[in-house]
């Protein structure tokens, strides 16, 4: 499974929440390749699932097929977590 941490500009942001993601996933037992990326190179990669913020999800539209996630607070790891489990076991 690949996953893409997404901010803005592809930096600080993304590199944290990525970070979180890797966190919850080892929690549960979930084997991803997870990278930080930016909004405007996210819309061109072949991905699972795409972590970011609500604003930045419409800003990649209908870009993508994989599966958008929507995370508030990139540094509640509990919010990441119910988001990741509903996308993963769907």
């Amino acid at each position: 499974m690949k996953i893409l941490a997404v901010c803005g500009l592809g930096q600080g942001t993304s590199l944290i929440l990525r970070m979180n993601v890797e966190t919850v996933l080892r929690e549960m037992g979930v084997d991803a390749d997870v990278e930080h990326i930016d909004v405007s190179a996210a819309r061109s990669m072949n991905v699972d699932i795409i972590v970011t913020s609500q604003e930045l999800s419409e800003t990649l539209g209908t870009d993508t097929s994989a599966k958008v996630i929507i995370v508030n607070n990139y540094f509640d790891n509990a919010e990441i977590k119910n988001a990741l489990s509903a996308a993963i076991n769907n």
